[in-house]
């Protein structure tokens, strides 16, 4: 989801990043986009420069954030925050960075994207994830995650922590994206846009007001948050 820089827009529109582009597609949300079988109409061509990048999903019908392979929690689809967002709380933070998986038709994953966890203490689970979740800043098809996704998280106050993939890879032996979405749809049903959030590899802390971040997601890009 974008908006040009001239023309801000609270919603957005479905855009697809062609290099130094992003054209515009005929569908409200991503969620349309996916139920209309992932094919719109092209309209406007922008500079990926002269947009803003926003949440590709605003507001999921569903997240659930997986630490183990059948176990789950549910977050809250109103604290989602796109690139750029601010993270407001006045307390000392801890982020998780994840990789998710978004869902379309029939609950097949359609894309993954960056995901960030953040914690607040000494608030109880899951209260203390109730206020802000990182989303973005695209979701890439499953053909163009090469490989596990390295993660680098850096702070405006210099510091840097790297997650390799060694981190990433010993996750993914215990944990399977299809069988998430299997134990997810049991007993229910998984809707377009639904987000599966994978384990976390680590825990960066503390995060204190002031401070900017850069996460960025190896395939995807780079989301930015900025607590106050």
């Amino acid at each position: 989801m974008f908006h040009p820089l001239d023309h801000p827009l609270e919603r957005g529109w479905v855009g697809r990043v062609d290099g130094d582009r992003v054209v515009q597609l005929a569908a409200q949300t991503l969620q349309s986009f996916f139920t209309g079988g992932g094919v719109a109409r092209e309209h406007a061509e922008f500079p990926l420069a002269e947009v803003r990048l926003l949440a590709p999903v605003l507001r999921p019908p569903a997240i659930r954030v997986f630490d183990e392979q059948t176990s789950f929690e549910f977050a809250n689809p109103a604290a989602v925050l796109g690139p750029g967002g601010t993270v407001a709380n006045g307390r000392s933070l801890a982020l998780l960075p994840r990789v998710a998986a978004v869902l379309g038709l029939d609950g097949r994953i359609e894309g993954y994207t960056g995901f960030v966890d953040w914690r607040r203490g000494p608030a109880p689970r899951p209260k203390d994830r109730d206020f802000a979740l990182g989303l973005g800043p695209v979701v890439v098809t499953p053909d163009e995650i090469a490989a596990v996704p390295e993660v680098v998280v850096r702070t405006s106050e210099g510091d840097e922590r790297r997650f390799g993939r060694g981190e990433f890879q010993s996750i993914r032996h215990q944990f399977d994206w299809d069988e998430a979405c299997s134990f997810a749809a049991d007993g229910t049903e998984l809707q377009p846009g639904d987000v599966l959030a994978g384990p976390a590899p680590g825990t960066v802390d503390p995060m204190d007001a002031g401070i900017e971040v850069e996460i960025e997601f190896e395939f995807i890009g780079t989301l930015w948050q900025t607590v106050r």
